[in-house]
């Protein structure tokens, strides 16, 4: 189980995140992602972490869009390998 949570800074660039106006849909869901996180250990769903990803690829996202990104992709619960699915 994943126990991180989201730091100070990291909040810090997802609140910009979530406030931009230019900011675009998939960054500012990555930011939510992790601003949900700030006080509880959550885990980053499927669908925000995808947007995240996304947003870490972009050329035009912002150094705080990148860096709340990666905090939700942080705290993605790690997939299972196959060899303990059996």
């Amino acid at each position: 189980m994943v126990t991180e949570r989201t730091g100070k800074k990291a909040a810090s660039s997802a609140g910009r995140t979530v406030g931009a106006k230019k900011a675009s849909k998939t960054a500012k869901s990555a930011a939510a992602s992790a601003l949900s996180q700030r006080k509880s250990s959550g885990v980053t769903s499927k669908k925000a972490a995808s947007s995240a990803a996304k947003t870490l690829a972009s050329k035009k996202a912002t150094k705080a869009a990148k860096s709340a990104a990666g905090s939700a992709l942080t705290q993605r619960q790690p997939k299972k390998s196959a060899a303990r699915r059996k």
